[in-house]
């Protein structure tokens, strides 16, 4: 199975940020425990390189292990290298996108307005992140002239609300702290709270 298809699959890519290094794989197994088969560390993190290459390594296939942040081509082959395999942006850069498709990587950029979701697919991108996702109801707007579109909304999504994003056409979804607490002590009880609560996306989703 593809990247890709692993992506419209699983559907939910934890966003890891600002995280400890050390912590990352911990954090990585009490999601994969709770269900995710997908993880983003962003490179504005500490360590990004080193964090990808490890969990890469230590979780093989069970997780997909992709890069998020990547802000120009040197960044996306750099992720590469080191085991991701897709790139996320906040922004749409020709660059990394043809970067990302001469690695074989899956590339999502971001956009917002419907002249830049359009522009990313025609660039070559594989989805569009649509961040920030400010609700149900803009991505089901913008999926009905743009049906082709995989869309990933990014930021504001919870177990309450992602099944309704789901109804109005996004093909994935993009979580950061409403799973991943940057600034939580990683104990073993904070794990157990991560596994329940990568479980209850999981559960919302398939509702």
């Amino acid at each position: 199975m593809s990247t890709l298809d692993h992506i419209l699959e699983h559907k939910i890519i934890a966003i890891v940020r600002g995280v400890q290094p050390a912590d990352v794989l911990y954090l990585a197994e009490a999601m994969y425990a709770g269900g995710i088969r997908l993880l983003e560390v962003t490179m504005n993190s500490a360590e990004p390189l080193e964090v990808i290459r490890e969990v890469s390594a230590k979780m093989g296939d069970k997780m997909i292990i992709g890069a998020g942040t990547v802000l120009d081509a040197a960044t996306a082959r750099a992720a590469a290298a080191a085991g991701a395999r897709f790139i996320l942006s906040p922004i749409l850069d020709t660059d990394v996108i043809k970067t990302a498709r001469d690695l074989g990587i899956v590339c999502i950029p971001g956009a917002y307005t419907a002249t830049e979701i359009y522009a990313a697919y025609k660039q070559g991108a594989d989805m569009i992140k649509v961040f920030p996702a400010t609700s149900a109801a803009y991505i089901k707007d913008i999926s009905a002239p743009l049906p082709k579109m995989h869309l990933l909304p990014t930021g504001g999504i919870t177990p309450e609300n992602i099944k309704d994003f789901q109804r109005a056409g996004a093909a994935g979804f993009g979580i950061g702290s409403a799973l991943v607490n940057a600034k939580a002590a990683v104990t073993p009880d904070y794990l157990q709270q991560l596994t329940r609560q990568s479980q209850r996306f999981i559960q919302a989703l398939q509702s």
